[in-house]
């Protein structure tokens, strides 16, 4: 393990649903779901789902580079979600659910807009994932953090995140702490 850490910031609908698969990654340090990409100071969760705050609801992924490569998740990322729907995931629905990388740097942003030119061949529609800079983030509320470790049985982790959850263990494995 290296002291050097990095941060990618994704926008791929739900929170929840990036959250509950990258805490699998090996060499993810530090998850934190959040708001960005908005014109509203210090959104609450409830503020971001009127669809009027212009946040996505994201996860902000600490990472060490010795481990998985920031070029890595964002490959991840673009099977993880499907990146060819506008404004939608699933279930739900608005802006706050955009597919998005939010970068920190140039080389950050490079190595995004290589990856969204690879996974174009993953996909038959047109992917839509917006690559911007990294805007101001803000943590979401406590209880959504780990929101899928800690309610497993709450209707929607099981008809929506347990199954995206174990199609990446079973097509991920390499990528995978366990």
């Amino acid at each position: 393990m290296s002291e050097r850490k990095e941060i990618v910031t994704l926008a791929g609908g739900c929170f929840w649903c990036i959250e509950a698969v990258f805490e699998l990654v090996r060499g993810v340090e530090k998850l934190v779901s959040g708001y960005a990409g908005g014109t509203t100071e210090n959104p609450t969760y409830y503020d971001v789902c009127t669809g009027h705050t212009g946040h996505a609801e994201v996860v902000q992924v600490t990472f060490d580079p010795e481990v998985v490569t920031y070029r890595e998740i964002v490959d991840l990322f673009f099977v993880v979600h499907d990146p060819t729907t506008l404004n939608r995931q699933g279930p739900d629905s608005g802006t706050q659910y955009r597919s998005a990388v939010y970068y920190h740097d140039d080389a950050q942003r490079e190595q995004a807009e290589a990856a969204l030119v690879a996974a174009q061949a993953l996909w038959p529609n047109p992917i839509v994932t917006e690559i911007t800079a990294m805007p101001e983030f803000y943590a979401g509320e406590d209880y959504h953090q780990e929101y899928f470790r800690m309610n497993p049985g709450q209707g929607y982790c099981q008809a929506i995140i347990a199954p995206k959850v174990a199609k990446f263990r079973k097509e991920h494995l390499d990528a995978l702490l366990v």
